[in-house]
């Protein structure tokens, strides 16, 4: 079934925690593990404005539905973020936006760069380039909605579980977006199947690897994908992007955490 933009952009709310009582985390804490975990999200969801800066560099910006949408999705990211700096706030944690600003700044000279290598890299490949971009946006997006999912199963706390699975219920219909745009065009277009193909193959990786530690990206994807229950779960991610037009066999998500020893035997 297509996906309706129209509907999309007229229901799209940020995600509502002022209900919770987040009291609840005062008295049944969350451990440190987790938290550190809620911390990388965080800082990811808020630099999802970098995200779409890069993209609207390319011609994904002269697409109408893809534009409407990712107007939404920025805005909808930025209020996950916000929900979990408000679970960290509770635990004594606060979100200063001048690290996250520091966060960018020690990118240095590849922040500035990426958005001059996604504009020409966009005009030179074409409208294949949109399918790429769809393509990878929909395995971040299952690998988004997997990772709040998971973690709220393994908490099992009534509150963060709670705001979590509200928040993965947004990241569906991100999915959605994403992984409809994607079969669209790698349905139409065989130079944009193999071009996908390549980039996921050859350049994908765990979603905010790009931009945090590599010791906090291994930490966070230890923490909610080891063991066989992990491994099950990441090959259901997998599993989603090898059905999508020409990308049959690709295991983006288990070659990732087997190059950080991560998954199970």
């Amino acid at each position: 079934m297509a996906f309706d933009i129209d509907r999309y952009t007229e229901t799209s709310v940020q995600v509502n925690w002022e209900d919770l009582d987040f009291d609840e985390f005062r008295t049944n804490p969350l451990p440190e593990s987790t938290l550190r975990s809620l911390r990388y999200m965080c800082d990811i969801e808020y630099h999802t404005v970098c995200y779409l800066r890069d993209m609207l560099m390319t011609p994904s910006h002269e697409d109408r539905d893809v534009t409407a949408f990712m107007t939404m999705w920025n805005r909808e990211e930025f209020w996950h973020g916000e929900a979990l700096a408000a679970v960290l706030k509770a635990h004594d944690i606060t979100v200063d936006f001048d690290q996250l600003k520091a966060t960018r700044l020690k990118l240095g000279w590849k922040d500035h760069l990426d958005p001059i290598k996604q504009s020409v890299l966009g005009n030179l490949v074409g409208n294949d380039f949109i399918a790429v971009h769809m393509s990878w946006g929909a395995a971040n997006e299952w690998s988004a909605t997997a990772a709040y999912t998971r973690l709220a199963e393994m908490e099992q706390h009534p509150v963060l579980a709670t705001l979590l699975r509200r928040i993965a219920k947004q990241e569906t219909r991100h999915v959605a977006f994403y992984a409809s745009q994607a079969r669209t065009r790698l349905e139409a277009s065989k130079g944009a199947r193999r071009l996908t193909r390549f980039a996921l193959k050859s350049f994908w990786g765990p979603v905010g690897s790009g931009v945090m530690p590599e010791a906090e990206v291994t930490h966070v994807m230890s923490h909610l994908f080891s063991g066989e229950d992990g491994l099950a779960e990441v090959r259901r991610i997998d599993g989603h992007i090898a059905k999508l037009p020409g990308m049959q066999g690709l295991t983006i998500i288990e070659t990732a955490l087997r190059a950080r020893g991560i998954a199970a035997a």
